[in-house]
């Protein structure tokens, strides 16, 4: 089955992990909490009056959660390497897990895209495609990585939501269009 790797657990990297995971992707998070959502209120998102941030990750979590994420709470990424297959991903515990695809949401904090060799443009920030795409295949990169200063939390969930379809996109060998309708809820 393919494998998703999700690095952070703030709205980008949940909103990838839920659509790749929706659509019956194997998706593993790895979610080290240190999203500003938990310094945020948010009265721009879209569909929100006003909640508070760490309310709003809590339920985006129990949302991904309903779909068999596995997420892994409080457990850092220390390395992402190319394999001939995909990606091997370390983890502080020395555990190495291999993706087919791998999402970096880790904020603005580049380090992993650094060390993967992913481009960077003249800003200093992850160069990606309209997709999310690194320059490294099947690598994506998303929020506060590949924007300078234009951070939002709407913005961020977006750009997990077109890496999660390019991956499925990719997958199904077509484009791929995530769309419920009330039927769906049924």
């Amino acid at each position: 089955m393919t494998h998703v790797v999700v690095v952070g657990g703030g709205p980008a990297g949940l909103s990838a992990a839920l659509f790749t995971a929706k659509n019956g992707l194997e998706t593993t998070v790895y979610d080290m909490d240190g999203t500003w959502m938990h310094k945020a209120h948010l009265f721009n998102y879209l569909g929100i009056e006003s909640e508070d941030g760490t309310e709003f990750v809590e339920e985006a979590r129990k949302q991904v959660d309903g779909f068999d994420v596995d997420r892994q709470q409080g457990i850092e990424v220390t390395g992402v390497e190319t394999t001939d297959d995909g990606f091997t991903v370390t983890t502080a515990d020395d555990d190495a897990v291999e993706a087919d695809y791998v999402v970096l949401a880790t904020g603005a904090n580049r380090d992993l895209a650094e060390d993967l060799g992913c481009a960077f443009t003249g800003e200093d920030v992850v160069e990606v495609d309209v997709t999310m795409e690194t320059s490294v295949g099947d690598c994506y990169a998303t929020g506060a990585m590949v924007r300078a200063e234009e951070w939002q939390a709407i913005i961020s969930a977006g750009d997990g939501a077109a890496a999660a379809l390019n991956i499925l996109s990719k997958e199904k060998g077509e484009h791929f269009h995530d769309f419920d309708t009330p039927a769906d809820a049924e």
